[in-house]
């Protein structure tokens, strides 16, 4: 049975009891439905399309209790319904958008390498959201040359110090035919960081490759060698493995959470982070806003949980991903567009570092 086979009357009151539910936190009764206007419905009548609904599994009953709590079948029907209607962009109110956005520059105007940017996204997500929040490290496609600087070493050596994303230094030894001068290898990078810094580090290393193969009487002598020492150098810079930054674990202890030992195996995927990088690193192919429902991870973990993630980008191009984890019980309507506004206000800054 999908969402499209419900019929308007019952996709209606489906999505005022998760919506009732995700509010009050408490399983909803037809009693509490019937006193809403926009059903129009007697509780009896109420009480036959939550019969319903729980049969074609969207809703089930804990335990005892007469009221239902959605499954999260419900809740994918309910937050489809959201983005199908644009009602998940209209519920961010312009104070919300604002208070994000101002918390967001004043944080992101402190900080520079890509790794604080990231550190400080995900604590204001998580402050924001009340949810733990995540941001993915900008993938290693896009680490950017700073400066090389060549220092002469002992016997024919050449020691070369590479800088790139600002702060992150690589160093490297190569073995030269000739002994170079300070001078000459100060001139070498000199022309190397002339021509070549500020661009990606794959894009730099492919083009020093062509250089290479281009007539060497186009190039003196000390640029020939300087672009085959810069090439050498830049094939020994290895970007870390893929990382994330996680803030705000401590919010999940505030939720009503049934199964402690579900919240304990999701700390420990936070310290070991190989499921939650994965889905991440899914997440990075795809386009727009995901919202993952429970089992809909595919990770065992994130069964009682539901992840919302958007793509960050620099130009045209995604290089890592943000979100939260929270559980199912989230108020979508509001988490989602901040993760959305988040996630642009990181590829904004990303530009402009």
């Amino acid at each position: 049975m999908t969402g499209q086979q419900l019929s308007d009357r019952n996709s209606q009151l489906l999505n005022l009891l998760v919506d009732r539910y995700i509010r009050d936190g408490i399983p909803v009764g037809s009693k509490t439905l019937a006193q809403d206007k926009q059903i129009g419905l007697s509780a009896a009548s109420i009480r036959n399309v939550m019969a319903e609904l729980e049969d074609r599994g969207f809703i089930t009953s804990p335990h005892t209790s007469a009221g239902r709590v959605p499954t999260a079948l419900g809740y994918r029907l309910f937050v489809d319904s959201l983005v199908k209607a644009n009602a998940i962009a209209d519920d961010l109110s312009p104070g919300d958008g604002q208070l994000l956005s101002d918390a967001l520059k004043k944080q992101l105007a402190q900080v520079s390498s890509p790794s604080q940017i990231a550190e400080s996204a995900s604590s204001i997500l998580s402050d924001m959201t009340r949810q733990a929040g995540l941001v993915m490290l900008p993938r290693p496609e896009v680490m950017a040359f700073r400066q090389l600087e060549f220092v002469p070493l002992s016997e024919k050596r050449v020691l070369a110090i590479i800088v790139v994303n600002e702060e992150e230094v690589h160093n490297s030894v190569i073995q030269t035919e000739k002994t170079y001068s300070e001078s000459e290898l100060n001139a070498a990078s000199e022309f190397i960081n002339r021509n070549y810094a500020g661009q990606s580090v794959d894009d730099v290393a492919n083009e020093l490759l062509s250089s290479m193969e281009q007539d060497k009487s186009l190039i003196d002598s000390l640029m020939q060698d300087a672009i085959d020492f810069a090439s050498q150098a830049l094939q020994e810079v290895k970007p870390a493995d893929s990382d994330y930054v996680v803030a705000g674990q401590a919010n999940l202890l505030d939720e009503s959470i049934d199964d402690m030992q579900r919240l304990r195996d999701l700390f420990e995927a936070f310290q070991q982070k190989k499921d939650i990088l994965h889905l991440m690193q899914r997440c990075a192919s795809g386009q727009g806003i995901q919202v993952f429902i429970g089992a809909e991870s595919g990770y065992q973990v994130l069964d009682d949980f539901s992840v919302v993630t958007a793509p960050y980008q620099t130009g045209s191009s995604t290089v890592g991903v943000l979100g939260v984890i929270g559980p199912t019980r989230m108020a979508y309507s509001k988490v989602v567009p901040m993760v959305d506004v988040t996630a642009r206000l990181l590829s904004a800054a990303l530009r402009a570092d």
